[in-house]
């Protein structure tokens, strides 16, 4: 291709990411190659990947992923012997024996649809899962990828639309754009804790009139970035509306394993799904999704995901699985995704330091939530509703639009990397952050004294 005019129309068309990113990898570039700045490193906590920003892997996942690369660990009796036993059960399971191998279906490893199928039903309360009807895919935005492939279709008036939250997880508009589906946005009630309003989606449905024809709503919860959990009576509001105008539920769940908000619990779109009548149990169509980035897990790098399909007509998800076919899902990731929702049980010989593994994150999550909220709220011209859930906060600027302009050199000056609110949708004039608080409490502290430094000269600047 000789110029741009030659890059295909609808390629041109997907909304630009921030700058950010790249200054964030120049910078730390630069600090590699021994340039001088007022801070040793760039602390990115723009993004929900855990592990960047320091937390441990879990020990169980790490060594039985270790033993199925390196089989010869089977013989090291320094190793647990449940880590053993489970190793060798995944790699029975792979073609040949070998985590080289395709997997066997394209839909997924079938042991693998089997074990998420009983979480499920675990998780649920009983209601059946089919491994049928579970996908494996290589990361959630892959198997939403498909799902919107698959119903993108007319133009202008008649192009399909999706009703999406404002605020987003940060690279859905980008996912929709790529898709050539319309976004239609309804708002997040911020001075409810972002809850979801029912005459916000009528309203929203309403706009989309005339510009596009929606085809499905998309769902958060727990929320992306703002950590909201919905209640049984709003997730039965949402599945009735869904009902009456026709949309496919799109319930992205990746968080559901850190609600730590008081009297919050997680209740999957399913499980009210099935316990409501059989105009809406055996109709309505639901697409769930999870993934092994979530916040005990973090193993975000390894892109493995899994989707469950409800109440789709046959003949759709068979064009469904037909997609799938071009591409089989890799298997490393198939496994870790099998350890995540099948871990030690009480006796296994990792049971224990699993446990505890499990309960140091979620409690270092919660703790940092809390500190880091009410930081945000002390700083004059900042605000942050209190998060149930995910390792978000998505705190708003108080700011005038001139510094604003200037909060933008929080990176350069102080090698603090935050996700911008314009990434997550927002379009409006009210500015907002996104901060990953799943990080070491040392490393909290350290981003919460920059952003201080930082905040209050920015304020002396403009008095």
């Amino acid at each position: 291709m000789s110029s741009v005019q030659d890059v295909n129309p609808m390629v041109r068309g997907i909304r630009a990411p921030t700058s950010l990113q790249n200054l964030a990898a120049r910078i730390a570039k630069e600090i590699r190659q021994g340039a001088k700045k007022p801070f040793k490193k760039v602390i990115d906590i723009s993004a929900g990947d855990p592990h960047s920003a320091g937390m441990a892997p879990i020990s169980f996942v790490r060594q039985v992923l270790a033993v199925c690369l390196y089989p010869e660990l089977l013989k090291k009796q320094s190793l647990p012997s449940d880590v053993r036993r489970r190793a060798q059960k995944l790699l029975g399971v792979c073609g040949g024996g070998s985590l080289g191998s395709y997997s066997t279906t394209s839909c997924g490893i079938p042991r693998v649809q089997q074990s998420v199928a009983e979480f499920i039903m675990r998780r649920d309360g009983g209601v059946t899962s089919q491994p049928e009807n579970i996908s494996i895919s290589s990361g959630c935005q892959k198997t939403l990828s498909l799902v919107l492939h698959l119903m993108a279709s007319g133009e202008g008036e008649t192009q399909t639309g999706v009703l999406t939250p404002m605020p987003c997880p940060h690279t859905l508009p980008m996912l929709l754009d790529t898709c050539r589906v319309t976004l239609v946005p309804y708002q997040l009630m911020e001075d409810r804790g972002w809850a979801l309003d029912l005459d916000e989606l009528r309203r929203a449905l309403e706009t989309a009139k005339g510009r596009c024809k929606p085809r499905a709503i998309y769902i958060s919860n727990p929320g992306n970035p703002t950590g909201h959990v919905q209640d049984k009576k709003t997730i039965e509001e949402v599945i009735r509306f869904a009902a009456t105008e026709g949309l496919v539920l799109l319930a992205e769940e990746v968080y559901q394993d850190s609600v730590y908000g008081q009297d919050k619990e997680f209740i999957s779109y399913k499980k009210v799904l099935f316990e409501m009548e059989k105009k809406y149990s055996e109709t309505v169509e639901l697409i769930s999704f999870n993934s092994i980035s979530s916040a005990c897990m973090g193993e975000c790098g390894l892109r493995g995901a899994y989707m469950e399909v409800i109440n789709l007509d046959p003949a759709v998800h068979k064009y469904l699985r037909n997609m799938q076919a071009t591409s089989s899902p890799p298997v490393l990731p198939q496994l870790c995704l099998e350890i995540m929702v099948n871990p030690p049980s009480p006796g296994d010989p990792s049971y224990e330091t699993h446990t505890e593994e499990i309960h140091h994150i979620q409690t270092t999550l919660a703790k940092n939530a809390q500190r880091a909220c009410e930081f945000l709220n002390d700083l004059p011209g900042m605000s942050c509703p209190p998060t149930m859930a995910g390792v978000f906060l998505y705190a708003r600027l108080h700011l005038p639009p001139q510094m604003i302009e200037e909060a933008k050199r929080l990176l350069e000056e102080e090698g603090l990397f935050l996700g911008a609110g314009c990434e997550n949708g927002q379009e409006d004039q009210n500015y907002h952050i996104r901060m990953c608080v799943l990080a070491p409490p040392a490393t909290l502290d350290e981003v919460l004294a920059r952003l201080r430094s930082f905040h209050l000269r920015l304020l002396n600047r403009f008095p």
